[in-house]
């Protein structure tokens, strides 16, 4: 935002920061900024707004930091939640001089809830402007994608599964055996099916689980993070073109992606010659229609080439025959985003991250009946109970949290006894769980567990592509048998039937949709069988 000629000093201007994120923008956050301007200019006061992605604090959301000189070095000074109407008064008691106020809460980097975070992948969100490349490299951007433009693609690829990074999208799928499959895939004859790239980068953004927001948080907030990640994937397979399917409900996320993917390509990071290295990427922005199933991967391709979003039989594998029948690497936003830290610093830097076999860290996303809501990012190994209370603050109501779902719609239920589970793929496999995208809501002692698994079969059912009969026609009868079972029409026989029908769906879907239904229905019937009378 520039600063008219009459309100230039010797002095710097003012940089106050105001986050641009959905969820901010939901909070006020616009109308925040637009005191924020309208004030300083009306006391002739020069002023640098700085729009930034969120810091993850949303219960302090619409959040203004400003920058003050403390010691020699800019030191940037929250307050929050500041609505409008706050922003005068703000101005009153001395904004400029971070002075104190009821609603400051200090230096961000200061408190002790983000302090004891492991900010990798989120480490520039909320503090850099999202859409400049300048404050992108500034901040550490484009050093892995330097790096991986000077190594072979089979060191790349080895960089990648060294660290020990998985597929952040829920199936955790070790990244770098999947993008060395690719690379080795033998590259088919031209056809006329489709643009006629070699191979394919494709980032399923997709995101429609419940309770995550952490791919919508960094697209707006860091979506250079995204294209570096998306960059170095295909410079390690020799892919030339790549696609980012977004769900249509992220509009913000669409216009921050599309802005920072012509800013790279004006700067010379995409295009036919990156950096002057030979190698050609080209990257587009697809949107989706809103379809839960095309989170699947092989749904998400059938999408992008036209059709109907419908599971593909497996194999052959995506990594084989995927985009237009050519090798194609299908990763989501966290896993890509994950990637130019490891070529920055080094495989064994990311590895010495987290615990057994999940390593580096996962941003989880805390919802529901907290009463610190928002973004943590940690290394694996932190329990459930750390992040619902020491992190969540516990329950919104007051009340004693009775359950957590963990990992979307499809996520099993929790109870208390098992919040000391530490985050860790295998332990939560353990328990029946799995981690997912790393959502976590939170329920009190208020909540229906029956009504809460009689909502899994809902959701299935209204969300299936219909191509296998387990999950089309299951779901409705899991829906029909829980009505009977709440009906008290021969409990017993409802009973064993719902199980019967539970391990033909898990055991016979074609895709994880009809195969992870039951587990929210079978966790509620072990962990909360009172609820179903």
């Amino acid at each position: 935002m520039s600063v008219p000629a009459s309100l230039s000093t010797a002095t710097p201007p003012l940089r106050v920061y105001v986050s641009r994120d959905a969820s901010s923008l939901a909070l006020g956050a616009e109308a925040t900024a637009r005191a924020i301007d309208t004030v300083a200019r009306g006391r002739g006061i020069a002023i640098e707004l700085v729009r930034t992605g969120s810091r993850g604090l949303l219960w302090l959301e619409p959040l203004v930091e400003v920058e003050v000189a403390a010691g020699g070095t800019a030191t940037r000074v929250g307050y929050g939640p500041v609505a409008a109407a706050d922003v005068a008064g703000l101005f009153d008691a001395g904004l400029a001089r971070a002075a104190a106020h009821p609603l400051r809460v200090g230096a961000i980097e200061s408190l002790d809830w983000f302090a004891r975070q492991d900010r990798l992948c989120f480490a520039r969100v909320g503090t850099t402007d999202p859409l400049s490349v300048a404050d992108y490299v500034a901040h550490g951007g484009y050093r892995g994608l330097r790096n991986a433009l000077a190594m072979a693609p089979a060191d790349i690829v080895q960089a990648v599964t060294d660290s020990g990074l998985r597929g952040r999208g829920g199936a955790a799928f070790p990244t770098g055996i999947k993008w060395k499959t690719v690379l080795d895939a033998a590259v088919p004859q031209p056809s006329a099916r489709g643009p006629q790239a070699a191979k394919y980068i494709v980032c399923n953004a997709d995101e429609g689980d419940s309770g995550t927001f952490s791919d919508r948080m960094l697209m707006e907030g860091d979506p250079l993070g995204l294209v570096e990640g998306m960059t170095i994937a295909a410079v390690a397979v020799g892919a030339t073109q790549g696609y980012i399917y977004l769900r249509s409900e992220y509009p913000h996320a669409r216009r921050a992606l599309e802005a920072a993917i012509a800013n790279a390509h004006a700067a010379g990071w995409l295009g036919a010659d990156i950096r002057g290295s030979g190698r050609r990427f080209d990257l587009e922005v697809r949107l989706g229609a809103g379809a839960y199933i095309c989170g699947e991967e092989t749904s998400l391709l059938e999408s992008l080439e036209g059709r109907r979003g419908q599971v593909r039989f497996k194999p052959p594998l995506p990594a084989i025959k995927g985009l237009f029948g050519r090798p194609t690497i299908v990763n989501n936003v966290i896993t890509f985003a994950s990637v130019p830290l490891i070529l920055e610093r080094g495989a064994a830097y990311y590895r010495d991250y987290g615990i057994g076999r999940s390593r580096g860290t996962l941003p989880i996303q805390l919802a529901g009946n907290l009463k610190r809501t928002g973004l943590v990012e940690k290394a694996f190994g932190v329990t459930l109970r750390e992040l619902l209370y020491d992190y969540g603050g516990g329950s919104y109501s007051g009340r004693p949290i009775r359950a957590v779902q963990v990992g979307g719609p499809l996520g099993a239920y929790l109870p208390e006894s098992q919040f000391d589970t530490p985050l860790d793929y295998e332990a939560f496999a353990a328990i029946g769980a799995m981690l997912g995208h790393g959502g976590i809501v939170a329920f009190d002692d208020r909540v229906d567990m029956f009504e809460q698994a009689r909502y899994a079969m809902e959701f299935c059912a209204a969300e299936s592509c219909g191509k296998c009969t387990p999950c089309r026609i299951g779901s409705t009868r899991g829906i029909e048998v829980l009505d009977r079972l709440r009906a008290g029409v021969d409990r017993a026989a409802q009973f064993t039937l719902l199980e019967d029908l539970c391990e033909t769906m898990r055991h016979g879907s074609l895709c994880a949709l009809g195969g992870l239904t039951p587990d929210p229905v079978a966790s509620a019937l072990k962990h909360f069988r009172e609820d179903f009378g």
